[in-house]
Parts: structure tokens; sequence; C-alpha cells
């Protein structure tokens, strides 16, 4: 079954949704939390941190990928990790 069958898009959400709850609950409950949002778009997802500092920002982003690749791999899924993107937005108006 490839992408593109409508029973794929069924499948990736009853599998995904799920892991992604757990991965809120347990990043919240971490000492100290991780605050990070998780969106998902059938297969693909992203990670939003709301940080000032690009250091913090990255660190939350990595450590929150790190968990969710774990989770993944103990389901049985996979990640496309040469697909992983990192931006950094700010409003600062000098050099960070």
């Amino acid at each position: 079954m490839g992408q593109g069958f409508t029973l794929f898009y069924i499948l990736s959400v009853l599998y995904i949704t799920p892991i992604f709850h757990i991965f809120k609950k347990i990043t919240q409950n971490l000492s100290p939390p991780i605050f990070v949002s998780s969106l998902s778009f059938v297969d693909d997802g992203f990670f939003v941190s709301q940080k000032k500092s690009y250091k913090k920002s990255n660190t939350n982003i990595f450590c929150s990928y790190s968990i969710i690749s774990s989770f993944f791999e103990q389901f049985g899924l996979g990640i496309e990790h040469n697909k992983l993107e990192v931006f950094h937005f700010s409003r600062a108006t000098k050099k960070l």
C-alpha cells in the first residue's frame, strides 16, 4: 500500500495520533518540562518551540525529535531522518 491510497492516510492518523499524545504527556512531565508544540499532517509533522534563544529552542527541538524518534522505532514505524529541517525565527533587533 503506497502513498496516495486512501487507507494509507487513515492508518497514518490512527498510528501517529496516539504517539503524539504520549509524547505531549511525557515532555510536560520531564524536569524541566519541554514545551514544544507538535503538528502533524498525515505522515508529515513538525515541532514548534517558542524561545527567545536559538540555543534553548534548538535544544527543545532536538530533545523532542529524539523522544518522538524513539517512540516511532518502538512502534515499528520509520522516520526519514534526512528530511529533518530546523528553522529559528526571531524578532530580535540585535544579533544573537
